[in-house]
């Protein structure tokens, strides 16, 4: 059995696409996925299963979700190594990073897109793109910054997931357990 993380994008937020835990606990668990743990309301989801494709596994949990409740949700499954390889290379240094937020991207961003947003500068806020994932540090907090996970949806015109250090933190210590 492989352990993974699945990141579920914009469920439970402002009302929208209500997904109770313990239901999509369940509803996973029909689906044969084993040893199911939720973090927060957030979506995200460790599970264990013996399929080795990460793919399948996303497609499997978005059919799950949309069949059962109705919604499409973009669902992004990573393995433990892979989400400590994101943490373990973020570029701020360990106060800024405490206070930073990454934001996982569900594909590879084009990279003209890449070097045109490269050269925005918000006051306050700092970014990084590297590979599939932005690092955000915003000394006004995420809730007041130019940068959020919808504006670089927009500006490099790809599906992305936040987390901040705290959760990114505890699905690292809760996939380690199982």
């Amino acid at each position: 059995m492989n352990t993974y993380i699945a990141l579920l994008r914009g469920i439970n937020v402002s009302g929208k696409h209500k997904i109770p835990m313990a239901e999509l606990r369940g509803l996973l668990l029909k689906e044969g996925l084993v040893n199911v743990q939720t973090y927060i309301q957030t979506g995200n989801v460790i599970f264990q299963s013996s399929e080795g494709e990460e793919a399948s596994l996303e497609t499997t949990i978005y059919n799950a979700i949309k069949s059962h409740f109705g919604f499409e949700v973009p669902i992004l499954v990573l393995t433990p190594k892979e989400l400590q390889y994101v943490f373990d290379s973020c570029p701020f240094l360990e106060e800024q990073k405490e206070k930073s937020y990454f934001m996982l991207l569900y594909s590879k961003p084009d990279a003209k897109l890449v070097e045109d947003v490269s050269k925005l500068s918000f006051p306050n806020e700092t970014f990084y793109i590297i590979n599939k994932v932005v690092y955000l540090y915003s000394s006004v907090g995420y809730g007041k910054a130019k940068c959020s996970n919808n504006f670089f949806e927009r500006k490099l015109k790809i599906t992305a997931t936040a987390r901040n250090y705290k959760t990114m933190v505890k699905l690292l210590s809760l996939s380690a357990d199982n």
